[in-house]
């Protein structure tokens, strides 16, 4: 197990009536991601993070994810990737500063991509699954 794997980040929940804004965040573990490259670019750091493609659709382009707890800002989104920015205070005072080429990091995807695709394959199924025209002509001629 990796030394860093014994932290864990933490956050207080926002509490009702509390001013809302950034990423929304369940705390859920999706799937399991490998950090594949960091890139320090002086002012920020591109991190390279792959993923099991079948969660790919839930990473979205400017949307948020949770790396081991820390929610973060999409950049861009490949077949089987994403690249984050994070700020130097971002590196420094979270787990980010342990990660290094090959680090398993624990991903939450996007929330609300996950219940729109939730919704649209439930609504796909339900059209499937709905009575034809005929099928209502024929129970409503039986009455």
């Amino acid at each position: 197990m990796e030394n860093y794997k014994k932290q864990v980040h933490i956050e207080p929940a926002m509490m009702m009536g509390d001013r809302f804004e950034g990423h929304i965040v369940q705390g859920h573990i999706d799937c399991i991601g490998e950090v594949k490259e960091i890139k320090n670019n002086g002012n920020s750091f591109d991190v390279f993070i792959s993923l099991p493609k079948s969660f790919i659709p839930f990473v979205v382009p400017k949307g948020s994810i949770t790396i081991d707890g820390v929610s973060l800002t999409v950049n861009d989104v490949d077949a089987d990737s994403f690249r984050l920015t994070v700020i130097p205070y971002t590196m420094k005072e979270t787990l980010f500063k342990n990660y290094t080429k090959g680090s398993k990091v624990n991903i939450e995807t996007d929330m609300f991509a996950r219940y729109v695709s939730h919704i649209i394959s439930h609504q796909a199924k339900a059209s499937t699954d709905a009575l034809t025209w005929k099928e209502v002509d024929s129970i409503s001629s039986q009455f």
